[in-house]
């Protein structure tokens, strides 16, 4: 009897083992192709250029950095030609520079990043909400774990039509992504839930003209982009427009014209990709011109935000993987109105980087990144999971049926064994 009592709890031990195996399995590459040996920097960038080629209907710049020194450049174009100096829009890649400027008024004393943000706003404030404003943070800003039920997504303004003010886009956004609510929003708790936000970095942007009394492109020119080299970028179109900005095409390879954006620090810094160079380079640990202090680095990249229980965004950056050496990667990705996709993935422990921009290519510059990713640290880009999800759920099932199927019929065995043993 008392076997027949712990065979069921053995059972479902092997079934939470089995899970934990494939899990574990999937986040370190079951069924993903074998990206080659780490130790091989020629072959993965090889590899990753051939790809490019092969794919690409725009424009694409690559760029693979080890040790905090670049190793490798791709750059084509189906048009006009770009280099390491044209400058591109990057999408929400924007927002991890947004970051820097926020923490940039924490460095000065200027912001405390666990106060309301009520309390430095006097241009626009949240609606109110059963939630309560107090809550919404910078800290929570960052890591989109304020409550914002916005859903933005910009899909920005094309040329000719007149943009919203800041103010008008937080109050509704003219220009949302499909699906998105637009308003800038409490509506649920802060603190409860990782949700994606746009119009939180538009209320970012807000704080900071606030607190520093510029324009925030000026002051991202002052203290961020200045600061790190990054001598061509900018958040204003034409002044990109006239600096050299590629050409733009849509998902079908044809010509298409940039759009302006009434939040540009969620979506529309221009760089170069030697400008990202010197914005990856910056943040890597021991560099000699280390842009942020080492406490707020290390705060910017640690764990703020997790989805099902896994470590999903530090402060205005993505965790796409633990890293080998400690920590994660971490990055941004971008992409705008089906033209623009964009990526940058930095491991700060290592120095090891890689960008992608891109115009005319939508889903090159993420699959590529997460090709990175796992050739870098061995393990699946976090963003994976949600498109393993078949396989893992069908390894889940097919393990759950056997060890089902096996525990049904060792208790047959064993209730055909008592019965042969004391037959009635």
């Amino acid at each position: 009897m008392r076997k027949l009592i712990l065979f069921p709890l053995a059972a479902l031990l092997a079934m939470a083992l089995w899970g934990a195996l494939v899990i574990t399995g999937v986040s370190q590459g079951w069924g993903r192709a074998d990206p080659g040996p780490r130790t091989d920097v020629a072959a993965f960038f090889a590899k990753t250029s051939d790809v490019i080629d092969t794919r690409n209907r725009g424009t694409v710049a690559f760029v693979l950095i080890e040790k905090g020194e670049v190793v490798g450049e791709h750059y084509v174009s189906t048009g006009a030609p770009v280099t390491r100096d044209t400058l591109f829009q990057l999408a929400s890649l924007s927002k991890w520079a947004t970051a820097l400027g926020v923490l940039k008024l924490v460095e000065e004393g200027k912001l405390d990043l666990d106060a309301p943000i009520s309390t430095y706003l006097t241009r626009w404030q949240l609606p109110e909400s059963d939630f309560g404003t107090e809550g919404v943070t910078a800290r929570r800003l960052l890591s989109h774990t304020a409550g914002l039920t916005d859903g933005l997504g910009y899909q920005g303004f094309e040329p000719g039509t007149p943009v919203q003010t800041l103010e008008e886009s937080l109050t509704q956004a003219a220009d949302p992504m499909e699906g998105a609510d637009g308003q800038t929003r409490v509506g649920i708790e802060p603190g409860t839930k990782w949700l994606y936000s746009g119009g939180g970095y538009a209320l970012l942007e807000l704080l900071i003209e606030e607190i520093s009394g510029e324009a925030f492109n000026t002051y991202m020119k002052r203290t961020v982009l200045g600061p790190l080299g990054m001598s061509r970028a900018t958040f204003d179109l034409e002044e990109a427009e006239a600096a050299g900005l590629a050409p733009c095409f849509d998902a079908e390879g044809a010509t298409c014209a940039y759009r302006r954006f009434a939040a540009p620090a969620a979506a529309s810094l221009h760089s170069s990709a030697a400008d990202l160079i010197r914005f990856l380079q910056g943040q890597m640990r021991g560099a000699e011109q280390t842009f942020l202090s080492p406490d707020l680095a290390a705060d910017m990249a640690a764990k703020h935000a997790t989805q099902f229980g896994i470590p999903l965004w530090g402060l205005g950056v993505f965790l796409y993987a633990a890293a080998p050496g400690g920590g994660y990667v971490i990055g941004h990705d971008g992409m705008n109105f089906a033209a623009i996709e964009t990526t940058a993935r930095l491991d700060p422990a290592t120095g090891d980087g890689m960008i992608v921009l891109a115009t005319g290519n939508p889903g090159l510059a993420a699959a590529l990144g997460a090709d990175w990713v796992f050739w870098h640290s061995g393990r699946i880009d976090v963003r994976e999971f949600g498109a393993m999800l078949p396989v893992t759920g069908a390894l889940l099932i097919a393990g759950w049926a056997a060890i089902l199927g096996l525990a049904g019929f060792i208790a047959w065995r064993m209730r055909r064994a008592r019965k042969q043993q004391n037959p009635v």
